[in-house]
């Protein structure tokens, strides 16, 4: 058992452990219940729950959230109109952000998966100075899509 200032008071038994926990006003907490025999503490319980949830805040708040965006493509769509999509996705990329590359059939055009292949390869080439492919163009379903990250800076 350890006190609530942080004393070790070795084995103490059970009801002993709750009276010396009453009297200061405080719980008893078992801290490891896998060892033996089970260690306990000393503690203000809803003082711990309040500080572990607000640590826990903390470090949700400190993770760095990648946000997804998506370019949609379609077999027929000109080069013109392609680097405008390209363009935009360069920007993502050098926001941080990870892009998803779409290309969609339609109809009787999923029959030609080669012409979004050597569409999607294009696009990785154009953005290869910013990005690196996270994931190679595959099929799903009636879509073909391919993902793209940032590449890593240069230390």
């Amino acid at each position: 058992m350890i006190s609530d200032t942080d004393e070790n008071l070795g084995v103490v038994p059970l009801r002993r452990a709750l009276e010396m926990a009453a009297e200061r006003d405080l719980d008893l907490v078992e801290v490891a219940p896998n060892v033996d025999p089970p260690v306990c503490k000393i503690m203000d319980f809803g003082k711990f729950l309040y500080e572990r949830a607000k640590k826990e805040r903390e470090a949700r708040r400190q993770q760095k959230q990648v946000e997804v965006k998506e370019v949609r493509l379609r077999p027929k769509t000109d080069n013109h109109h392609l680097q405008f999509k390209i363009r935009d996705a360069r920007r993502w990329l050098e926001a941080g952000m990870k892009v998803k590359v779409r290309v969609r059939f339609r109809g009787r055009e999923i029959t030609y998966p080669e012409i979004a292949r050597k569409m999607l390869k294009q696009v990785a080439e154009e953005l290869s100075d910013v990005a690196v492919i996270e994931q190679a163009p595959n099929m799903e379903g009636r879509t073909m899509l391919m993902v793209l990250a940032p590449a890593q800076e240069k230390k």
